[in-house]
């Protein structure tokens, strides 16, 4: 690990320390920084020797059914992701899938859907899913069209899903589909659907500028049992913010992972580099850039384990976690590029370190809320505390 100052910082405590240098040593020795050919089976291949290690009980509530700890700890998963980003953008989504695919089920699971699903989940032998998005309700989940009709003690679902990570490996998949019991998000529900049961294909694989699974899904008259929804019926968007809600906060933490290591490798690069008659750390421009990225990293991480602290004090941290996602993807954009630029041409050579974060962090700024909905989120809350003038 290289600077780790960072864990000395009040949000901290001793047990978070000794699980950030642990797990930096062991993804130092089991995960190898190139990227296999195949993406779906180096995903299931992390899912196991994560799970095999112990990392993927952190990722799931509820010591009876293989988890760690009853209630998420989200210090935890943050430095987890983190630390996974450093080394690999790969394990950190194998790690963060688990989480948030199974999340749903952590929380609102009957005894005997977390015994079927839950242990899997943990030991890396199940692969998980959440699928949320349709072609047409990405950020506004509340506009979904996929479909759930109850038929006696089944359900139907009819529709199709899209930009769901872990599509065509999962094993399972946390679906949420429109029941009607209200308009809007008031009438969405649940289910867990399992991968195989007729009715449900893999329409589509879709190809992304950092190689992960991902899928567009259909449903035609696919049947599942009643017993497969999870939570009551029509609460199903509001159990999908939840576990939204649990995880939202680590993709700043995982954004953080590959700013630290494009920092490290631009540090790197600054004191090897030679060039007129010195080396790139000379120069008082790159000086400036080096500390620019510096105070991004620290700026955002601020915010980060301020927003995993309160969520672990037991505080709404809505407006939190939307500062924390927003400024930390957005400033790991910033640093990555600038240590491409301070790596000149070799910046660009494909699966070098610093070209490799360039392609991961594009897709942080967009998934689980862009951007621009954080903004929107921010402002929502703050409002919230202003009093309307009478009259």
């Amino acid at each position: 690990m290289a600077d780790t100052a960072y864990l000395d910082w009040p949000f901290f405590e001793p047990r978070h320390r000794e699980l950030a240098q642990a797990l930096d040593a062991w993804a130092a020795e089991h995960i190898s920084v190139t990227h296999e050919r195949d993406v779906d089976q180096a995903c299931r291949a992390l899912a196991r020797s994560l799970g095999a290690a112990g990392w993927l009980r952190h990722a799931v509530a509820g010591t009876a059914d293989g988890g760690l700890v009853d209630t998420i700890d989200t210090r935890a998963i943050c430095l987890i992701r983190e630390t996974l980003a450093r080394h690999s953008g790969l394990a950190d989504f194998a790690f963060a899938m688990q989480g948030l695919g199974s999340g749903a089920i952590s929380l609102e699971g009957t005894p005997e859907q977390r015994r079927r699903y839950l242990p899997r989940v943990t030991q890396g032998t199940a692969i998980a899913a959440f699928a949320l998005s349709e072609p047409d309700a990405g950020s506004d989940v509340a506009a979904l069209s996929c479909s759930a009709r109850a038929e006696g003690d089944q359900y139907v679902l009819n529709g199709e899903k899209t930009w769901i990570s872990n599509g065509g490996i999962a094993d399972f998949y946390v679906l949420f589909a429109r029941t009607g019991e209200a308009p809007g998000a008031r009438g969405i529900s649940a289910f867990i659907v399992d991968a195989g049961t007729p009715g449900f294909e893999i329409a589509e694989r879709i190809e992304v500028i950092a190689p992960h699974p991902l899928a567009r899904l259909r449903f035609t008259e696919c049947r599942i049992p009643a017993s497969q929804r999870l939570g009551a019926a029509g609460q199903g968007f509001k159990l999908a913010m939840r576990t939204l809600d649990v995880f939202r906060t680590s993709v700043a933490a995982a954004a953080l992972g590959f700013a630290r290591r494009a920092l490290d490798e631009a540090l790197n690069r600054a004191v090897t580099r030679r060039m007129f008659q010195g080396v790139l750390a000379d120069f008082q421009l790159s000086q400036a850039k080096l500390a620019q990225m510096a105070t991004a990293i620290d700026s955002a991480a601020l915010l980060t384990y301020r927003a995993a602290w309160l969520r672990d004090q037991g505080h709404t941290v809505t407006r939190e976690a939307a500062m924390a996602k927003m400024t930390a993807t957005e400033n790991a954009q910033q640093v990555i590029d600038a240590a491409v630029q301070l790596f000149g041409g070799l910046g660009v050579v494909s699966e070098q370190p610093v070209e490799r974060l360039y392609r991961e962090i594009r897709a942080l700024r967009i998934y689980e809320g862009a951007t621009e909905v954080q903004q929107l989120i921010i402002a929502r809350e703050l409002l919230k505390t202003v009093q309307t003038p009478p009259g």
